[in-house]
Formats: C-alpha cells, sequence, structure tokens
C-alpha cells in the first residue's frame, strides 16, 4: 500500500505506440490534466486526476502535448497527459475577413489561440473580449480544453492572460508587452516606421 501512494518520477517522454498500456491506480493509466500554460513546464510536483503524487523531471525541449505519455526510469510507470479545461473566450464572425483580422491582430499581441473554421479560441482576457466586441466579433465564455498553436508556446514561455491590453486590437503593437517571461527580451515585432534608423541616416 505505501509503495502504491509513493510519489512517480517521471524522466521519459514517450515517442506515439511506444507506451505498451501500463496501469496507474490499480485500473486504468494514470492521467495527469494540464492547463496550457502547466504543459510548458517539463519540471515539478503534479497530482494525477487520481490523486497520485507525480515528479517531472523531463528533459528540456518543447512543450507537452495532450495525448502524450511519460514514464518512469524504469518504464513500469506510465501517465498519459491530458489538457485541462480552461475558462476561453470563443471569438466568431459570418465574416471571415473580420475572424482573419482578429488573428491577425490578437498574434501581433502575442495571444495564444486555438485556431478552427469560424472561430478563434483564446484565454479568456476581459478588456480583448470588449475589444473584439466592439470590432463586431461575437464573444462567448466556454470552459474547455486549450490547445493553441505551438507558436505561441514553442519557447517554454508562460504566457498568462494579464497583458497590460490597453490599446485596440488593430493598434500598432511596437509597445512592449509586460510578459513576466524574466527572459528579458521585449515583444515589438517590428518598429514604427518613425523610429526606424536605417542606413541612410549619417
Amino acid at each position: 500500500m505505501e509503495n502504491s501512494l509513493a510519489s512517480l518520477v517521471l524522466v521519459h517522454r514517450l515517442a506515439p505506440g511506444e507506451q505498451d498500456g501500463g496501469q496507474g491506480c490499480e485500473v486504468e493509466p494514470l492521467r495527469l490534466l494540464l492547463t496550457a500554460d502547466q504543459r510548458t513546464s517539463l519540471r515539478g510536483h503534479r497530482v494525477s486526476a487520481c490523486g497520485r503524487n507525480l515528479v517531472l523531471q523531463l528533459p528540456r525541449g518543447a512543450a507537452l502535448q495532450p495525448g502524450e505519455w511519460l514514464s518512469t526510469a524504469s518504464g513500469d510507470g506510465l501517465v498519459r497527459v491530458e489538457a485541462a479545461p480552461e475558462t476561453l473566450l470563443l471569438v466568431r464572425s459570418p465574416d471571415p475577413l473580420a475572424l482573419l483580422q482578429a488573428a491577425y491582430h490578437l498574434g501581433n499581441r502575442h495571444v495564444a489561440m486555438e485556431l478552427h473554421p469560424g472561430e478563434l479560441r483564446i484565454l479568456e482576457d476581459s478588456v480583448l473580449a470588449d475589444l473584439l466586441r466592439q470590432r463586431g466579433l461575437a464573444v462567448e465564455t466556454v470552459q474547455a480544453p486549450f490547445e493553441p498553436e505551438a507558436g505561441a508556446y514553442a519557447g517554454g514561455h508562460s504566457h498568462s492572460s494579464g497583458h497590460a491590453h490597453s490599446h485596440d486590437p488593430g493598434h500598432s503593437h511596437s509597445h512592449s508587452h509586460g510578459h513576466g517571461h524574466g527572459d528579458g527580451h521585449s515583444h515589438g515585432a517590428s518598429p514604427s516606421p518613425d523610429s526606424h534608423q536605417g542606413p541612410h541616416q549619417p
């Protein structure tokens, strides 16, 4: 019984099809529900869906993906990663161009997005919701797993929704975003025309 309650230390990420259907919780494989932000962290304490203590000690790499399997060093403990439900904004418009423009401006802000035909999904943000509605888009709050495009999370950044959104999505985004990355860089995608210092200047 004590052994069944011991923490599983997960050190391997298995390739698709590599898992052999190992069992946890005496009946079913262990399930690890993680938010999109949590899936970017490959180390630390976690708890499975059935309450089993887990410790991630995975090698550095890309964010975890829903459906991925993790294992202990001996391979006798298997855990399946799943996307946990999160509070999302479901953004729709009957005008495909309006939706495309919204995606463009949100992308300029480095907002993580999940793309579907006819709709966008982003983490809940009341300021962004208001601005999107002002642009004529329908915005609905839903609880659902969030699987954003890899580009927003590939670097392992912690993109929370606590951005200082003080401008309309159509505004130039050459301002700095107040992410708490600690990586010391600003996300201005390109300088504005009046700040460009080209080779023509003496």
